[in-house]
């Protein structure tokens, strides 16, 4: 029965809380999702303690509303009509004001529901209270039996009599909730959030575990009795009398173990449930979530208090059992058959891996994971602690696993030749930490050497197919032999760097949109933006170490936009989307440019990114408007990502025409040859910084970047001869006539007719050398070839045959050699003491170049063949 039906179960109760939801029209939004506005709200993961914690909670409660209207199927014309009109009611209302409105709601109809709980219970009657697991004794009084009736807090908390005062079941009528510890709060906070905090379900554990030893002492006092009447049956004339009294106290005594079986199986789901929050938080974390390890202590204390209370639990069934006043006593062997598996279940659970193996994982490469067994030490496994086996196993392996169940079979033989691939250092035994309460193996030096993959389907991919590490071991608990398992978060298995961002996509996906149960490793394909941009954020906050802006993630949505009718906005976004398919106009996905972008802000632009330097996620149209706008003029510039090329970053600016100029894109490739503050500093004509989402204030130049400035050394004569350079950067703008952007403003003088001319200059930005002669020499950059020898060395050929001796000069990635001094005779591959007869020995360093190439080539040839 939902809160709402018990409310409305009494008609002033109704009354009072549909006047207050129609003081803002919410009535019928309340009947009509009922159940979905309570499950709702009352499962938030984490309390609103802060203005901005609580405005974030309200969005995306109104956007999961706003789905939740959309997507409901009405039975009726007239109800469609109602459901537009709420739709458009939520969207009139603002967000944060619509969720504090319907949570104050429920916590006067928790009030209201206590209150005639109380008052009911007072004339000797039941009616149920609330279900959710609130953190006050009042709501979490109430729990469900096993043919779905609900029993009295009384007999819960133990609390004999029925005439029992509000405070002894949490709740004061003056409106103040008294919590286990004996804190009084006021009851407008009572309604935090509904998970129960470990601490809370800790002491209902502790509570529930002593009202069932006090009951003990009843079941001593009648195996005694039992054991006297056995004895001294034949001579007691009151022996009928006595077997009465003795089955009505046992009949008393097996509802007391029915009571605190059923209090005990829902403590246990509440202590399961909070341990897979904490691996969804773990796979969260995955993204680069704020994760608390610590809690796993917490949960493990609850654990280890479960199987203490199943034990006793178990034992006193047993003993009860003894007392045979009839021929068969199935209630009492159907119980304790349910606790046995209960008790499997709590110990299965209990199994975890803590410590997760990298989740994009090279073959031959090395890697540690580590798993933990919560109540290990509390069962005395660790006297003879168990030997712990890994294997891999593919997605299709770990679903029929969990099809078959928790306890299948799961020794060595059983999975011989189950193992997608080959691990080294697969073994591991159980130890208990120094402390004395952690019961772990660790894998410290796993390797995967091979890997067996699936067919593939269609556009599948090697990045697209999932993995996981099973753990599994043998174990004595009880008398009996138990077998334990676990897999770890999906692994995606790569064999080369190349592979590395579409697999994080993968992952990516999976940690954000995974639900907490599942089959293996079933994920949804399309979400909202809502859900992706968390996902997003999370991802590049975690890599950058600062968050998304709004407009930052709004232009990340308006990227992801595809075959949309102009001015219509589709909230949803689809896997293909997200990775599969390639931007408009582009050779590359929306996750590639994204991962890119991550990259080379972590390895490269992370100071100016966390300081606000650098605005980013703008595009080109936007970028320009802005600066057109500046009212600091002329030299105001904004650093952007590149649309155009992966891991690219440039610089636009307002020229000294009052125009916008956008430099070429630099990449991780430029920046390890000189930093981007250094190549500002270089540039006279930027001036500015323009405001950013994180600096409202425009910035002068040295300002804002100075901090980020590398120190150049003095330069000071060498003993060898040589002249020591420097590299700075320039701009040469369309239509200069010699003056060079960055560089200072004064005639060049023209090179000497014998040396080698510059050429034109491209207008990308460049690379100049300082105090070097105005000759220099042209390399082929074979670095990222893919070619093979053969093709590098006809590449090489042709390129040194069609080489004329006054070719320009050109540098690695055409960046550009400016000559700042006419000083310096020193050729910039070999010393001539004259240039007179350059001519003579270039021709002949050309026949001995083409010479070796052929041969090169010639002999690769004749390998070949051979």
């Amino acid at each position: 029965m939902s809160l709402w039906k018990r409310i409305s179960s009494h008609a002033d109760c109704e009354q009072r809380m549909a006047a207050y939801y129609n003081k803002k029209g919410l009535y019928d939004l309340r009947l009509c999702l009922a159940p979905w506005i309570e499950d709702r709200i009352m499962s938030e993961q984490v309390t609103p303690n802060s203005t901005d914690q609580l405005e974030q909670v309200a969005h995306r409660f109104n956007e999961d509303l706003q789905q939740k209207l959309l997507s409901t199927r009405a039975s009726d014309q007239l109800l469609k009509y109602r459901l537009v009109e709420l739709c458009a009611l939520i969207q009139r209302i603002p967000a944060l004001e619509l969720y504090t409105h319907l949570r104050s709601g429920l916590q006067k109809e928790l009030q209201l529901a206590a209150e005639k709980s109380v008052v009911v219970a007072a004339a000797g009657q039941s009616m149920p209270l609330n279900h959710y697991n609130m953190n006050n004794p009042a709501v979490a009084a109430a729990a469900v039996g096993m043919n779905g009736s609900y029993m009295e807090s009384n007999d819960l908390f133990g609390v004999t009599g029925s005439g029992s005062s509000p405070a002894s079941v949490g709740m004061s009528t003056g409106g103040i909730m008294h919590n286990v510890s004996g804190n009084v709060t006021p009851a407008s906070m009572c309604m935090v959030a509904p998970k129960v905090e470990l601490y809370e379900i800790s002491n209902q554990i502790s509570a529930a575990y002593h009202n069932f030893t006090a009951m003990t002492e009843s079941l001593k006092i009648l195996a005694q009795t039992y054991s006297y009447m056995l004895s001294n049956a034949s001579n007691a004339p009151e022996a009928e009398t006595m077997f009465k009294r003795l089955f009505e106290e046992k009949a008393a005594i097996v509802v007391s173990l029915r009571r605190s079986f059923m209090y005990y199986e829902r403590l246990q789901d509440m202590v399961i449930t909070e341990l897979k929050n904490w691996r969804r938080q773990q796979a969260l974390a995955g993204n680069g979530a704020q994760f608390s390890e610590n809690m796993l202590d917490e949960i493990q204390l609850c654990f280890e208090s479960l199987e203490t209370f199943v034990t006793h639990l178990l034992a006193a069934v047993k003993e009860a059992g003894l007392v045979r006043l009839m021929k068969d006593d199935q209630e009492l062997t159907s119980m304790y058959e349910q606790l046995l598996v209960a008790q499997k279940n709590l110990v299965c659970s209990a199994f975890i891996v803590d410590k997760q193996p990298p989740q994009v994982m090279k073959t031959n490469t090395r890697f540690a994971a580590s798993v933990r067994w919560l109540i290990g030490s509390q069962l005395g496994i660790h006297m003879n602690p168990p030997t712990v086996e890994c294997i891999i196993m593919s997605e299709l392996q770990a679903q029929r696993f969990v099809t078959r169940g928790t306890h299948v079979d799961v020794t060595h033989s059983s999975l011989a030749g189950q193992s997608s691939g080959e691990i080294q250092n697969c073994s591991s035994t159980m130890e208990i930490q120094s402390n004395g309460k952690v019961f772990s193996a660790s894998f410290r030096n796993m390797q995967l050497k091979k890997i067996k993959r699936a067919e593939k389907k269609g556009t599948e991919s090697v990045m697209d197919e999932k993995f996981a590490l099973f753990f599994y071991a043998t174990a004595t608990v009880n008398e009996y032999q138990i077998r334990v398992w676990t897999l770890s978060l999906p692994v995606v298995v790569i064999v080369h760097g190349n592979q590395e961002p579409q697999s994080w996509a993968t992952i990516t996906w999976d940690n954000a949109f995974a639900e907490i149960v599942r089959d293996p490793f079933v994920v949804t394909d399309r979400v909202t933006w809502c859900q992706l941009s968390v996902a997003l954020n999370t991802k590049f906050g975690s890599s950058t170490q600062r968050a998304l802006t709004t407009e930052n993630l709004d232009f990340l949505f308006e990227k992801l936009q595809r075959d949309s009718i102009a001015g219509e906005r589709n909230e949803y976004i689809s896997w293909n989307q997200f990775c599969k398919e390639p931007l408009p106009e582009r050779t590359f996905t929306f996750w590639e440019w994204f991962f890119a972008i991550m990259k080379l802000t972590k390895d490269h632009l992370l100071s100016m990114w966390k300081a606000g330097r650098i605005t980013g996620f703008i595009n080109k149209a936007k970028a320009h408007d802005d600066l057109m706008r500046a009212v600091t003029g002329i030299g105001t510039f904004l650093l952007r990502f590149s649309d155009s090329e992966l891991g690219g970053v440039t610089i636009a600016y307002v020229n000294e025409g009052g125009s916008v100029t956008m430099l070429s894109p630099w990449t991780a490739r430029d920046f390890q040859i000189l930093n981007l503050a250094d190549r500002i500093r270089d540039l006279d004509m930027l001036r500015c910084l323009h405001p950013t989402d994180i600096n409202v204030q425009p910035l002068d130049r040295d300002l804002a970047f100075g901090d980020f400035y590398t120190q150049r050394p003095e330069p000071t004569p060498r003993v060898d001869g040589y002249v020591p350079s420097t590299i700075r950067v320039q701009v040469r703008t369309s239509g200069d006539t010699g003056s060079i952007s960055g560089t200072p403003h004064h005639p060049m003088q023209s090179p000497p007719q014998d040396s080698m001319s510059m050429g034109n200059y491209s207008p990308r930005s460049g690379i100049m050398i300082d105090n070097v002669p105005s000759v220099a020499t042209t390399f082929y950059n074979m670095d990222d070839s893919d070619s093979d020898d053969g093709t590098v060395a006809r590449e090489l050929e042709n390129y040194v045959i069609n080489t004329q001796p006054d070719d320009p000069v050109l540098v690695e990635g055409a960046f550009w050699v400016v000559p700042l001094t006419e000083s310096g005779s020193d050729f910039a591959m070999a010393d001539f003491d004259t240039m007179q007869n350059f001519d003579l020995f270039y021709i002949f360093g050309i026949y001995i170049v083409v010479a070796c190439v052929l041969i090169f080539a010639f002999v690769k040839r004749q390998k070949r063949t051979n």
